[in-house]
């Protein structure tokens, strides 16, 4: 409704200057109102300025037929709800980052492997982690791979790693069974 709404006001253009930042404004008061506090730590008037472009369009593209009542509101309700998940995605990585600060990097990339779910390759663990070395990522694979923590499984740029379940038979929930059998448990 929030979205709908703005665009009403957009539309309805009730000032000379100014309509675009009191649009803002209210979208950040209504939001807060239902219970959407993202505005408070993450800068919705930023997105918007990042994706000026887009809003234009999605602006242009629903408000046309509005003064007849045939308008789609789609696009314009489509990008808000785009907005608001960008916000609540880049709040999830501050806090992430605040909750995970404390750790060591061998830490932190036990964590990355802990919460994987399947394989997971140097690779995805170096973006994931992009200030820890490709050293220490190699370094703290081997070292879990001796604790019986993790299991190597493939070769050369297909090698992947998987946490080290309980049983064998479990894996083939995960891994068809000739994946399986070529696993070196270890």
């Amino acid at each position: 409704m929030i979205p709908i709404f703005i665009l009403d006001f957009l539309s309805i253009h009730p000032f000379n200057d100014g309509n675009g930042r009191m649009s803002r404004l209210l979208t950040l008061l209504l939001y807060y109102r239902t219970g959407f506090i993202v505005g408070k730590y993450i800068s919705l008037e930023m997105l918007i300025e990042q994706s000026k472009q887009t809003y234009y369009e999605v602006l242009h593209d629903s408000s046309v037929g509005w003064h007849t009542n045939e308008n789609d509101y789609g696009p314009f309700i489509r990008y808000y709800l785009g907005i608001l998940l960008k916000a609540y995605t880049e709040f999830e990585d501050r806090v992430e980052h605040l909750r995970y600060r404390h750790l060591t990097k061998p830490q932190r990339i036990g964590v990355i492997i802990e919460r994987s779910l399947g394989k997971i390759t140097k690779k995805e663990i170096l973006a994931q982690a992009p200030d820890i070395s490709k050293t220490t990522v190699e370094r703290t694979l081997l070292d879990l791979r001796k604790k019986g923590k993790i299991i190597k499984v493939g070769r050369g740029r297909a090698t992947a790693y998987i946490k080290k379940l309980l049983h064998k038979s479990i894996i083939y929930v995960i891994f068809p069974k000739n994946d399986v059998d070529n696993l070196k448990m270890t």
